[in-house]
């Protein structure tokens, strides 16, 4: 059994975490898979779905392989899992995780650096580092912080707090709520919709929207301005409102009922 999975289908690659009897606990062996799966996906297709094998999404860190280092291996290792998780977030294409089950310590890390996020009914969140002796070492700090907002990271670490699929989606930490077991079916819908964007949008999106959240704002409307120059005189741009234009496109219609 390999340590992960891969499927090209119709633009979208699919990867998946395939160490069930671990719980898909991230060791570093599954942590290499997970950037060449990353990178191959960056190579050709328009976006990729993460997933879990087996009970759940991600249980985290593999303590058993983790408990043997020292400090100056540890700040490495973690440095490790902040360029293999910058590879999703900063790349090319956009990433989805379809979530079940646990998704705590690294999997929630690694769902975080993904672009959008389903959950269904049985995914569960947490940080259990603090009750376990242990910091964060994968990027949560940032990225999971940005996502719930700083006090109620802390409630989950310092008190052990568990978040349910419908918090995590009330929170912010998932943009969807499905039924059990349609994450998948979810996620291959948004990718769907995601191969389709213009790649100059595409661009923006990934790249622009992200770093504008650390400018000032003088600056951000500044590279926003920028952004729109660049996309809305592509040559994808113009076909595409002279069809909307010509009553060709679709227009935007309200949510289902």
């Amino acid at each position: 059994m390999t340590d992960i999975t891969y499927e090209l289908r119709d633009r979208t690659a699919w990867i998946g975490l395939n160490r069930p009897q671990k719980r898909n606990a991230i060791n570093d062996a599954l942590l290499r898979a997970i950037e060449a799966a990353v990178r191959r996906a960056q190579g050709e297709a328009r976006a990729m779905v993460l997933f879990g094998h087996g009970p759940c999404f991600c249980a985290g860190l593999d303590l058993a392989e983790h408990r043997a280092r020292e400090a100056p291996e540890v700040f490495h290792h973690s440095r490790a899992w902040h360029a293999a998780f910058s590879l999703i977030r900063r790349g090319p294409i956009p990433a989805i995780s379809a979530l079940h089950g646990a998704t705590v310590g690294g999997g929630l890390e690694l769902a975080a650096a993904c672009h959008l996020r389903v959950a269904d009914g049985t995914a569960f969140f947490a940080l259990p580092e603090g009750s376990r002796g242990i910091y964060v070492g994968g990027g949560a700090s940032v990225h999971v912080a940005r996502l719930l907002g700083a006090a109620r990271m802390m409630d989950m670490m310092l008190t052990g707090r568990v978040l349910s699929a419908a918090e995590a989606e009330r929170f912010g930490l998932a943009q969807y709520l499905v039924g059990a077991g349609e994450a998948p079916a979810k996620a291959a819908e948004l990718a769907a919709r995601v191969v389709e964007m213009a790649p100059l949008t595409v661009l923006g999106v990934l790249q622009a929207l992200p770093r504008i959240q650390d400018m000032s704002e003088e600056d951000g409307l500044f590279v926003e301005s920028m952004m729109a120059a660049l996309a809305q005189t592509g040559p994808e741009a113009a076909a595409r409102l002279e069809e909307f234009t010509a009553k060709r496109g679709a227009k935007v219609a309200g949510p289902p009922a």
